[in-house]
């Protein structure tokens, strides 16, 4: 029996996926100047991340990218990983997220898109001043500050989501065995809903980019491979 334990660990380390996020400073393909126009809008306009508390994995890198010819941007966000499923062979070693920010000929946020497990969220964000966002624990998915919780897709509620925390302990376990990370999300669901660690992303970007195809950019910045969620809303 200890023999089979340790032969599964050892198959279960080797085979985890490691993550090569490229050490900085890196050339960026595209890379607009820190004086550029486009670079100081992107970064008026970067969102404030709140993140639960307790998240164990960090933010490691973000790029913005202006669309050429639409008044929106793109703020890809690269967390460290995801909670659930990392210990399997071949998948994607660090978890991406998106939210998206639209703008008017003022340059005031009108609009914030978030990417949602699969889904894409929209908020109108007229007259609400700096757009904010809502991170959640181990899977980082985004959320519109203060979003309706009742407003989310049937099968993929905040309850859903937390109860998922439980039900899939042997995944986040498996994980740990890859790669450091949580026990457990060892709390109640009322804490799970707090978002109360405050991230200026502004001060975090690590490039800001024009292009409708920012891949290239993105690659430079992610590393390879990385989960190349959808560029635009």
């Amino acid at each position: 029996m200890h023999s089979a334990a340790g032969l599964a660990f050892a198959v279960l380390s080797g085979c985890g996926p490691r993550a090569h996020i490229p050490p900085q400073p890196v050339i960026v393909p595209g890379a607009l100047g820190a004086t550029d126009s486009g670079a100081v809008l992107a970064r008026a306009l970067a969102p404030l991340l709140y993140v639960q508390r307790d998240e164990w994995f960090p933010l490691e890198r973000a790029v913005a990218v202006l669309h050429p010819t639409r008044r929106i941007i793109a703020y890809h966000l690269l967390w460290k990983d995801d909670v659930h499923g990392s210990w399997i062979p071949f998948t994607v070693p660090t978890d991406e997220e998106v939210v998206w920010v639209g703008y008017d000929s003022t340059r005031a946020p009108t609009d914030v898109w978030t990417f949602w497990h699969g889904t894409v969220l929209h908020a109108d964000w007229h007259d609400r001043g700096q757009v904010a966002i809502d991170v959640q624990w181990g899977k980082h998915g985004s959320l519109p500050h203060r979003a309706i919780e009742s407003d989310l897709p049937r099968l993929k509620t905040l309850n859903l989501f937390y109860a998922f925390t439980w039900i899939g302990l042997p995944d986040i376990w498996l994980g740990d065995l890859t790669r450091a990370g949580p026990l457990c999300f060892c709390h109640g669901y009322g804490r799970y809903r707090e978002y109360t660690k405050l991230i200026g992303l502004a001060e975090r970007l690590d490039a800001v980019v024009r292009a409708e195809d920012a891949t290239p950019a993105l690659t430079a910045v992610f590393g390879h491979p990385y989960s190349k969620k959808r560029p635009w809303p």
